[in-house]
Formats: C-alpha cells, structure tokens, sequence
C-alpha cells in the first residue's frame, strides 16, 4: 500500500512539473499498454503461431489421408483452421479467390488496434518536443523579465524540465515501437502460413508449405 501511495505521489509530481502535455503523454502510454495487452490475449485465445496441426492435416492430404485431413485441421488450436477445413473440401482451384478473402477477413480481425499503435509511437515523440518547445519559452521569457537579475540555476531548472517532456515522449514511442514490430512480425507470419495453407490444400503433393513467403492473394493494409 505505502508503495502504491509513494507511485502516485511521484506520477502526481511529475505531472505537475511536465503539465499538461506530459500528462497527455501518460494517457497516450496507458492506452498503448491496453491495446497490447488485448493484443496479447486475443494472439493467445487466437492460436496465433501454433501451426503444428495444420502442418500435420496438410501432410495427412498430401498422403492421400483426406478424412484424417479434414479431422485434424477441424481439431487445430488455431484461428486459421476454419480456413483449412474449408480449403480441404473446395472441389477446384476457382475457390482460390474466396478463400483468401475469407483468410484476410480472420488476419485483419487480428490485426485490429495496429494503426493506433502506430499513432501513439510517432505522435507521442512530437508531444514530447512541443512539450519542450513551449517549456523553453516559458524559460526564456522569465529570464527576460528578470532582466539583469537573471538567476542561472531557475534558469537551468526550466530547462530540464522541459526536456523531461521530449524524455516521456520518448520513453512511450519505444517500447511501443518495438512491440509493434513484434506484433506485425507474428502477422506476418500468420499471413505466409494462410497462403501456404491454402495452395498446399488446392494442389496437394506441391509442398506449398516449403515456400511460405508467396502471397500471391494478400494486399495487406494495417487497421
């Protein structure tokens, strides 16, 4: 409790010292950390990376196992097994069309929180520095006021505390940054093996999954 209490007092401090725009800044962090956080449980809810039982179904297909095919990709812990379940039973290849836009409708699904990621990561920086710039006017315009009797340490007092703007700003865009990549780079992953899924299923024994970087049906645009 004491340790809770000693946390609020100093995120109240520091709100008082960097103002509004540092309380933006705050806001903005706590916004990000939500959106992850969803992010997280929905990847995990999702299956987003387990792969092993639609890699196992594709295998059972291209042996010739259609009825073991179809089981273990209708059992797979994945969001994408639906999309193999019904790549197995497509009669031809003139589904191809459907079935990607049935696999991009579930991977933008996933994709959902990314662009205001995105925001928070390059706005947050710019809150920053306007944070700073209006703090170093305000120090500027003291120390003119105080015309020959400039104190040198007020004046470097308002300094750092402007700075502290661009320093918040800062530390929000980059862990966000990095954790964006990081949820653009699992996606991405699930993109490929979408692909491979579906051209392994429409012409079995090709080995679609050997070659998942082909995205012959994706035009990805971030939401």
């Amino acid at each position: 409790m004491i340790h809770l209490m000693e946390a609020r007092d100093a995120l109240v401090g520091l709100i008082r010292l960097g103002g509004p725009v540092v309380a933006l800044i705050l806001a903005l962090s706590v916004l990000a950390g939500a959106v992850v956080l969803c992010k997280l449980w929905q990847f995990r809810a999702a299956g987003v990376g387990r792969h092993t039982g639609l890699k196992a179904a594709i295998t059972a297909q291209d042996a010739g196992q259609h009825t073991r095919a179809r089981a273990l990709a209708e059992a797979a812990p994945s969001h994408l097994s639906p999309l193999l379940a019904e790549a197995l039973q497509a009669q031809s290849a003139a589904t191809r069309d459907r079935l990607y836009t049935l696999a991009e409708d579930r991977l933008a699904r996933l994709e959902t929180g990314f662009r205001l990621l995105d925001t928070i990561a390059q706005v947050a920086p710019l809150l920053g520095l306007f944070g700073t710039v209006l703090g170093m006017i305000d120090a500027f315009r003291a120390m003119q006021g105080a015309g020959q009797a400039v104190d040198p340490s007020v004046l470097a007092g308002g300094i750092w505390v402007a700075l502290m703007t661009t320093a918040a700003g800062l530390a929000v865009a980059m862990p966000v940054s990095a954790l964006l990549a990081w949820l653009e780079q699992r996606m991405a992953a699930e993109r490929r093996m979408a692909t491979a899924l579906i051209e392994a299923a429409l012409c079995p024994g090709l080995r679609a999954l050997a070659e998942p970087s082909v995205q012959p049906g994706f035009a990805h645009v971030p939401a």
